[in-house]
This record gives C-alpha cells, sequence and structure tokens, in this order.
C-alpha cells in the first residue's frame, strides 16, 4: 500500500474501493466455512463464531481507536489519536487514498483489521472460553495490530521508511497471525482429547467452499491494495489467482506422491497457503515470479504441516504453517523477485539486483514476529487472569457449541451423543440436564 499525492475523487476507484471492501468483509465469511468445515460437528457452532464475531467487535474498535492508532500521523512507533471516533475522517481524500473519500478508505482497512485476529482461533478451537476470545480478540488488535500495521503502512512507520515491500499483508496480517497462533496454542495447551480420538474434518464440502469463498474475496484483499481501479489492481489481480493455482496443483501432486490420492482438504490448503503467499508481493512481481512463489510457499507449508503432525503441538487446524510460514516466505521472496518494472512504485529485488532488499525485509518478519509473540503471550496472560482462559474438561467433551452458546449445528450429532465413551461419562455426571435432554430426545 503506497501514499500519493492527493487529487480529485475518482468514481471508478472508489467503486473499486467499496467493492473490495464487501470482498474482504466476504473473507471472514469463507474462513467461518473453512475453519468450521475442519472441526468436529460438535464444536462447528463455536469456531465459526470465532469468525463472525469479530465483524462486529473489531468493526467498532475500529472506528473508536483502531484506525487512528494504525494511520492517524504520529510517531514511527504508532499512529496518533486525531482519528479517534472517526473525526477528521470523512468525504475527503487523504494522503492514504488520494482519488477516493477517506471514509472509503478507513472501512477497507476494517475490513483487514477484521480478519487478521479471526485466523489465529484455528489454532485455538476447541478449547478457549468465548468471552476470554472476545476480550483477546480486542484487545490483540488494538496492542499488535494497529502499531504493526501502522509501523509498516502508517504515515512515518519505522519499516515504511526502511522501505519494507508488504502490498497487502504479508507481515501485518499473516505473518502477525500466524507467530500468535503458535504462541496461543503452546499457551493454552493441547486439546483434553488431543491424541486420544480422532481429530477429523466432520464436512469437507464446507471446507471447500469455505476456501472459494476466501479465495474470490481474496482479490478484494490484494487487487484492491492499488486503491485504484488501474494495472497495478490487475497486475495484483493477475498474481493472486496464479499463485493460489499453482500452490493448490504442487499441494495436490505432494499428497499423490506421498499418499497416492489427492485430497479436497488438501487441494484446499494449498490454495489458501498460495493465496497468503503473494500476499506481500502481489503488486511487486511479474506472473511467473507469481508460479514461483505459489510452488515454493506451498513446499514451505506441506513439510512444516508434516512435521507437525509428529510432535505435540496442537495447532488446531495449522495456522502457523498455513499463514505464519506461508507469510514469512512470502515476505522474504518478496524481497527476491520484487521488480521496478512490474511496479515502479515499488523497489527491486535480489533478481533484479537489488539484494539489500532482502535484507529489509527480513527485518519486517523479525518485528512482525517479536511483536505478535511478546504481545499474545502477554495478552493471554491477562485475559486468562481475568476470565479463564480453557474451558472446563465437561464443555471441551460435549462440545463448545452447547457449552458456550447453546446451540448445536446438527440436531442428534456428535453434541448430543457425546462422541465417545469419555465423553458421555463426564457429560452426565456434570451436565445431569443434558443426560435428561438426550433420553427425551430418545423416546421421540
Amino acid at each position: 500500500m503506497t501514499q500519493a499525492p492527493v487529487g480529485a475523487i475518482s468514481a471508478g476507484d472508489t467503486a473499486w474501493v467499496l467493492g473490495s471492501s464487501a470482498l474482504v468483509l466476504l473473507m471472514t465469511v469463507g474462513l467461518a466455512c473453512f475453519y468450521g468445515g475442519l472441526v468436529r460437528s460438535k464444536n462447528s457452532l463455536n469456531t465459526m463464531m470465532m469468525s463472525v464475531v469479530a465483524m462486529g467487535a473489531i468493526s467498532v474498535q475500529w472506528v473508536l481507536v483502531g484506525y487512528s492508532l494504525s494511520f492517524a500521523p504520529g510517531s514511527a512507533w504508532l499512529g496518533g489519536w486525531q482519528w479517534v471516533l472517526f473525526r477528521g475522517v470523512g468525504g475527503e481524500p487523504n494522503a492514504y487514498a488520494p482519488t477516493i473519500p477517506a471514509h472509503a478508505h478507513a472501512i477497507y482497512q476494517a475490513m483487514f483489521a477484521i480478519i487478521t485476529p479471526a485466523l489465529i482461533s484455528g489454532a485455538i478451537v476447541e478449547r478457549m472460553r468465548f468471552r476470554a476470545y472476545l476480550a483477546f480478540l480486542v484487545l490483540w488488535s488494538t496492542f499488535v495490530y494497529a502499531p504493526l500495521a501502522h509501523w509498516v503502512w502508517g504515515s512515518g512507520g519505522w519499516l515504511q521508511k526502511m522501505g519494507a515491500l508488504d502490498f497487502a499483508g504479508g507481515t501485518v496480517v499473516h505473518i502477525s497471525a500466524g507467530v500468535s497462533a503458535l504462541v496461543a496454542a503452546r499457551f493454552l495447551g493441547p486439546r483434553r482429547d488431543f491424541r486420544r480420538v480422532p481429530l477429523s474434518p466432520h464436512n469437507v464440502p464446507v471446507v471447500l467452499i469455505g476456501a472459494g469463498l476466501l479465495w474470490f474475496g481474496w482479490f478484494g484483499f490484494n487487487a484492491g491494495s492499488a486503491l485504484a481501479a488501474n494495472a497495478l489492481a490487475a497486475l495484483a489481480f493477475v498474481n493472486t489467482n496464479t499463485a493460489a493455482a499453482a500452490a493448490l496443483l504442487t499441494w495436490a501432486l505432494l499428497d499423490s506422491f506421498r499418499t497416492g490420492k489427492m485430497t479436497a482438504v488438501g487441494a484446499a490448503t494449498g490454495a489458501v497457503v498460495g493465496l497468503v503467499g503473494i500476499t506481500p508481493a502481489a503488486g511487486y512481481v511479474t506472473p511467473p515470479a507469481a508460479i514461483a512463489i505459489g510452488v515454493l510457499c506451498a513446499l514451505v507449508s506441506y513439510f512444516a504441516i508434516q512435521r507437525r503432525s509428529r510432535s505435540r503441538l496442537d495447532d488446531s487446524l495449522d495456522v502457523f504453517s498455513c499463514h505464519g510460514l506461508a507469510g514469512v516466505a512470502g515476505a522474504l521472496l518478496t524481497g527476491v523477485f520484487a521488480t521496478k518494472l512490474a511496479n515502479p512504485a515499488g523497489n527491486d529485488g535480489l533478481f533484479a539486483g537489488n539484494p539489500g532488499q532482502m535484507l529489509v525485509q527480513l527485518y519486517a518478519v523479525l518485528a512482525a514476529v517479536i511483536i505478535a509473540g511478546v504481545g499474545t503471550v502477554v495478552i493471554l496472560a491477562v485475559v486468562r487472569a481475568v476470565f479463564g482462559a480453557r474451558a472446563r474438561i465437561a464443555d471441551e467433551m460435549i462440545g463448545l457449541d452447547l457449552s458456550e452458546h447453546g446451540e448445536e449445528a446438527y440436531f442428534g450429532g456428535e453434541a448430543a451423543l457425546g462422541g465417545s465413551a469419555l465423553a458421555q461419562s463426564v457429560i452426565v455426571s456434570t451436565h445431569p440436564e443434558e443426560a435428561e435432554r438426550r433420553e427425551t430426545a430418545k423416546k421421540h
């Protein structure tokens, strides 16, 4: 995301950015489906709500303080307070949005702020109390996301002044969310039945629908970051589709070589990894480079997941492997493939004769890792002290759909049946009303 001199408002640019804002919001719905299909049925509503609730909580937080702390003129480390409650943000252009209303830029950035902490939820599903998660969302967006967004994209941000390239959120969104997911998974510990019972996706078609919505919405995420309906947006659009396709094919082939089968979940995961990897580079590289980025990011994430599956880490939906590591790979590969031939406002990378850009990209990666890692530990410690972070054993066994929301996705499904004999005994002893409900259901 680059800044340009303020000019007259363009109807075409405004329509494109507003449409892209809607596409990015749709990504959060896609994320809810993608994550919701990957978990067990007794936790599917809770998992989807972890994404949906961000649409409410972060939208309000963004108007109150988030946009100002991220983008208002301030220091090299944090935005100022001038735009709190959107004061001074209106129908006129500003330095970030030279041909669109400032409101359009603000709401577009709000959609990024919504989906970023929602990504973290995939590492902690099926075991975190919902109220604690909601508090974590707001605190993380305020004390981790806002400073990092200012460093990379804000006026006077220190990484921006250093020349870090992040077209649409490789460091700000994916590395920060991926690292925070890893820390959160370690902090909360594994699910009670981790490695004791099968933890398979309960609805693969919903996973594919979610991946499709993510792919569709990602055009707004990346191409919309041009903040204009122009050739740069078209380049980012092409690169986004190309990298996702290359990563999907790479993942499917890896699955085929390893197991003899091309899985639907693998194809969906590969596409998302390609989208993650191209995000920082979308407006700085050529389409052939996008193919290379998609392939390389798929290789990194695929083998990271294989390694994680043999460890004791319960990163439930492999957020760190798919977002954190693919985000790191994409950010560093931006420093390899970036060229001013693609975007004169960007910079040349290693292959264009500027190896120093790799070092700048590395600084940005390390900065994102540090603020996300440290910030997540501190925030989770506060949340645990105030709310308690982990669900009770009985609640995990019955499923968080019923225990946290009083609803279930499928009547008579896994949530109602308890999932195992151990779950049955725990639930009946601690939730007598649930035992009575089941007996009534059996009679009818």
